[in-house]
């Protein structure tokens, strides 16, 4: 049975400006994390050995920070995504009316498993250098901000995929009554616009991450995160899983 048509609050242009903001909350994210050294403690189990709890520190650290932010609220706002959703408690403080533009299968789809991964195996070696500082409650901490803003930029594929629904419903119900994933994804490929992101991307993490001296002039090319690693991370997992996230949501609009 399909759900009562969303209301009509959302837009391209609000759309487009709210991941244009993303890309700074993203790279702002990585240059704090990329303070620390590797620290590869915080990720190994046999490090923590916290009564009570099996894991490693990051995850300890998500966890319970994840529990709190719940029982303020966050996990009610359809824009956030708990890496552990299981048995989260209840919000303890008035709920907000946030505007029904998603459809109701919204809440079905969470691919945090699949960001975890990939920050950890593949982003995290790229821009951090090796070592260890001995500071991994803090590393911890600010990987739980990289890995939100991830999180948020990606699973908001959700809000990309119904406002160009809207916009062109006779081009999508074809491929989504088909369950046709890859008429899906071809759909929503612009490889033009993925490359524009890609550069602009590139472009603010130099900005951002630049040294800056009083002197005479730039130090030249020393960034505090390599633009290069922002640029691939857009190209090769931000934007393929907002994708996938989207072909997930509109294979579910017409339910």
């Amino acid at each position: 049975m399909a759900c009562a048509e969303p209301n009509s609050e959302l837009t391209l242009h609000s759309v487009r400006e709210s991941l244009i903001r993303q890309e700074d909350t993203i790279i702002f994210s990585l240059i704090e994390r990329a303070k620390y050294p590797r620290n590869s403690p915080a990720y190994e189990q046999s490090y923590a050995s916290i009564p009570g709890f099996s894991g490693s520190l990051l995850q300890y650290i998500v966890k319970q920070s994840e529990a709190l932010q719940a029982t303020a609220g966050r996990y009610e706002n359809p824009e956030e995504h708990p890496f552990f959703p299981d048995n989260l408690p209840r919000s303890l403080v008035p709920p907000y009316n946030y505007p029904p533009v998603l459809h109701h299968a919204a809440t079905s789809i969470n691919i945090n498993k699949i960001i975890w991964d990939m920050y950890l195996n593949q982003l995290l070696p790229l821009f951090v250098a090796d070592g260890d500082d001995g500071n991994y409650a803090s590393t911890a901490a600010s990987d739980l901000e990289c890995l939100q803003a991830l999180s948020r930029r990606i699973h908001y594929g959700k809000y990309v995929a119904e406002v160009k629904f809207r916009d062109a419903p006779q081009d999508y119900e074809p491929a989504i009554r088909a369950k046709d994933r890859d008429a899906l994804m071809k759909l929503l490929t612009f490889e033009n616009v993925e490359e524009l992101v890609k550069k602009r991307v590139e472009k603010k993490a130099m900005i951002f991450g630049q040294e800056v001296s009083l002197g005479n002039g730039h130090k030249g090319a020393n960034y505090k995160v390599d633009p290069s690693v922002v640029s691939k991370l857009y190209g090769d997992w931000i934007m393929p899983f907002t994708k996938l996230v989207q072909v997930e949501y509109l294979l579910r609009r017409l339910d």
